[in-house]
């Protein structure tokens, strides 16, 4: 996890395989506190969606898990039908600079997306501007979520030098350009203090 802080900032502690989850408005209330005694290291939050979307859990998520001792990271759901700069803005302006926080990360699927397609130059445009308003604000590097879809759509971990997380769901993955940073390895982790399934994650 200390990888995904970039230097100059605090540092995680540096655990092998740690493992955590992440988290919206989908799974209710959460009870923070009983998280950690479960194995749950960190937690990924969605701060926000698109242009304009923010998530309505975000603020009380990213205070529960600081209270619960975790680390915690904010991650923003890119749309393929809006300006990567507006995106950018969007997700500034729902999450506070920490520099105890684990890098800021950026979802990228096809599930619940926009029908819009764009080519690869053009949707890589976007990424950049998204990256660079990101990167600039919170002094981190972006970590790269990718399902195994979008990365062959996109070459998204080819064409862009940052850490990956990455989807494959009860195996280890095999797709991805460089070795995987955080593995989403399951979307139906039952834990006490959350209603429902949850993902679960683990960080090397």
């Amino acid at each position: 996890m200390a990888g995904l802080l970039m230097a100059g900032g605090a540092q995680a502690r540096s655990v092998a395989l740690q493992q955590g989850i992440d988290v919206s408005h989908h799974q209710g209330r959460i009870d923070w506190q009983q998280l950690p005694r479960q194995g749950v290291t960190f937690a990924y939050i969605k701060a926000s969606e698109g242009g304009s979307h923010r998530d309505r859990a975000f603020a009380a998520n990213w205070a529960g898990a600081k209270a619960a001792g975790l680390q915690r990271g904010a991650y923003h759901y890119f749309t393929l039908c809006r300006a990567g700069a507006d995106q950018a803005a969007n997700f500034i302006a729902a999450v506070p600079v920490d520099s105890t926080a684990l890098a800021p990360a950026v979802d990228l699927e096809f599930l619940g997306n926009c029908d819009r397609r764009p080519t690869p130059d053009a949707f890589h445009a976007e990424l950049a501007a998204f990256l660079r308003a990101v990167e600039k604000h919170y002094g981190k590097p972006v970590l790269l979520y990718l399902t195994e879809e979008f990365d062959q759509a996109y070459a998204v971990s080819a064409r862009v030098d940052r850490r990956l997380w990455l989807r494959s769901l009860g195996k280890p993955p095999g797709f991805g350009a460089r070795p995987w940073s955080l593995w989403q390895q399951s979307h139906s982790r039952k834990l006490n203090g959350i209603a429902t399934p949850v993902d679960w994650n683990v960080a090397r």
